[in-house]
C-alpha cells in the first residue's frame, strides 16, 4: 500500500510539471511558404493586380464605340401659344405641347482605323500591366528573399555571439582561478574581462539585429508580424554560371519590365495612329421612334427617324495635327526608354553575375580561414596553458576565431542572396 500510494503521489507531480495541454512550437518557416505568403498578402502585389484589372477594362472602353449605343427618354413640353424660341441658337423655334416617350440610338459605321487603333492601343497598355504584375511579383520576391536570408544570417551571428560569451566567460573564471592561486597575473583576468566585455556587447548587437531583421521579414511578407520565429535553412544553391552573355541575353527576352515597356512603346505608336486618325472623316448612323400619347393638334401618335451623319473636319486652329505630333514625339521618347532600359538591364544581370561569382569563392575561403582560425586559438590556448604564451597572444587568436566565424556564417547567406538577386536579373523570378 506504501509503494502504490507513493507511485500515485509520483504521476500526480509529474502530472502537474508536464500539462496536457502543452503546446508544441509551431513548425519552422520555410522560404518557399514565405515566398507564397507574400503573393498572397503582399499590398504591392494586390495593387498591381488591380491596376491590370482596370487596363483590362480600358480595353473594353475603347471596344465598345464598335456597338450601337441606345437611349431611352421621357419627354413632357408645355408652350404658350403662339410663342417661338427666337435667341439662344439655331434650333426649331416651335414648341409644341406634348408628352412623349421614345428610344435614341447611334452607331458607328466607320472612322477609317481611328477606333481599332484605339483598341489595339488598349490592349497593348493592358499586357503592359499584365507584364508590371509580374515584375512586381518578382520584386516582392527578391524582397523577401534578402530579408530572410539576411535573418538567417542575424541569427547565425547571434549564435555566434552566444558561443562566444560563453567561450569567454569559462575563460575568465579559469584565468581568475590561476589569479587567486598567484599562478597568473591581474593583467591576465583584466584581459579577460575585456575580451567578455566585448564578446557581450557583441551579443547586444546581435540580438538588436536579429529582431530588426524579423521586422524586415515581416514588413516583405505584408504582414506586420510573424507568426512562426523558426525560419529552415535552405540548401545552398550550385556554382552561378560561367559566362554572363546567356543570362543577359535571358534577360532582355524575359525580364518582365522590359517586356511592359515594349508593350507600352506599342501603345505609344498605336495611340499615335489614332490621333493621326483625327483628320480623316467619320460615318455614323443615328435614329429615333417614340410615342406621344399626348400632343397637339397636328401631331402625329408616334415618330420614327433615322439619318447618317458624316463629319468632316475641316479646321479647328491645327489642333488635331499638333495631338498627332505630339503623341508621335512621345511615342519616339519612349522607344528611347526601351533602348535605355535594355542597356540598364544587361548592366545589372553582368553586375549581379559578378557579385554571385565573388560570393560564391568566399565560401570556400571563410571556410579556410575558419579552420585556420580555429587550429590557431587551439594552439594559442595550449601555449597559454603550458605558460609559453602571453594572454594577449590568446586573446588575439580568440579575435581572430571570433571574427571567422562570423565571416563564414555570413558568407553563405550573402551567397543566397546573391543568387535571388541574379534570378531577379535575369527575369527568371515570377
Amino acid at each position: 500500500m506504501i509503494d502504490r500510494a507513493i507511485a500515485l503521489g509520483a504521476l500526480a507531480v509529474l502530472a502537474l510539471a508536464c500539462p496536457a495541454h502543452a503546446q508544441a512550437p509551431p513548425p519552422a518557416l520555410t522560404l518557399a511558404q514565405a515566398e507564397q505568403l507574400a503573393l498572397q498578402n503582399h499590398p504591392q502585389v494586390q495593387a498591381a493586380q488591380y491596376t491590370a484589372l482596370a487596363a483590362q477594362q480600358a480595353v473594353r472602353e475603347a471596344r465598345s464605340a464598335y456597338f450601337p449605343a441606345a437611349f431611352g427618354s421621357v419627354t413632357g413640353a408645355a408652350a404658350m401659344e403662339g410663342s417661338r424660341i427666337a435667341a439662344g441658337g439655331l434650333n426649331n423655334p416651335i414648341i409644341y405641347d406634348r408628352f412623349a416617350g421614345g428610344v435614341s440610338f447611334g452607331q458607328l459605321i466607320t472612322d477609317f482605323g481611328r477606333t481599332h487603333a484605339l483598341v489595339d492601343s488598349s490592349s497593348s497598355n493592358a499586357q503592359a500591366q499584365e507584364r508590371s504584375v509580374e515584375a512586381q511579383r518578382a520584386a516582392v520576391l527578391l524582397d523577401v528573399d534578402r530579408a530572410y536570408f539576411g535573418t538567417l544570417r542575424a541569427q547565425a551571428v547571434q549564435r555566434v555571439a552566444q558561443a562566444t560569451v560563453e567561450a569567454r566567460q569559462l575563460a575568465l573564471d579559469q584565468v581568475s582561478a590561476l589569479a587567486q592561486g598567484n599562478l597568473r597575473s591581474g593583467l591576465d583576468v583584466s584581459f579577460a574581462r575585456v575580451n567578455l566585455s566585448s564578446a557581450q556587447l557583441l551579443l547586444v548587437q546581435a540580438r538588436s539585429d536579429t529582431q530588426r531583421a524579423f521586422a524586415a521579414l515581416a514588413a516583405a511578407l505584408g504582414s506586420p508580424s510573424l507568426a512562426s520565429p523558426a525560419l529552415a535553412e535552405e540548401p545552398v544553391p550550385p556554382a552561378p554560371a560561367p559566362d554572363s552573355a546567356p543570362l543577359v541575353a535571358d534577360a532582355l527576352r524575359q525580364r518582365p519590365e522590359l517586356v511592359a515597356a515594349r508593350f507600352s512603346a506599342e501603345a505609344a505608336a498605336r495611340f499615335a495612329d489614332a490621333e493621326g486618325d483625327l483628320l480623316r472623316p467619320s460615318v455614323a448612323a443615328a435614329g429615333a421612334a417614340g410615342l406621344t400619347p399626348y400632343h397637339q393638334t397636328g401631331i402625329n401618335d408616334h415618330y420614327a427617324a433615322v439619318g447618317v451623319n458624316v463629319t468632316v473636319p475641316i479646321t479647328n486652329g491645327s489642333l488635331f495635327s499638333a495631338r498627332h505630333a505630339e503623341a508621335a514625339l512621345r511615342a519616339r521618347a519612349q522607344q528611347q526608354r526601351v533602348r535605355d532600359l535594355e542597356n540598364q538591364i544587361g548592366r545589372d544581370v553582368q553586375i549581379a553575375w559578378l557579385n554571385a561569382r565573388t560570393a560564391f569563392d568566399r565560401l570556400d575561403l571563410t571556410r579556410q580561414l575558419l579552420d585556420q582560425a580555429t587550429l590557431a586559438q587551439d594552439l594559442a590556448q595550449q601555449r597559454y596553458n603550458l605558460g609559453l604564451g602571453s594572454i594577449v597572444e590568446l586573446s588575439q587568436a580568440q579575435l581572430n576565431q571570433t571574427q571567422a566565424e562570423l565571416d563564414a556564417a555570413s558568407a553563405r547567406y550573402d551567397y543566397q542572396v546573391q543568387i535571388s538577386a541574379l534570378a531577379f536579373a535575369t527575369g527568371s523570378r515570377r
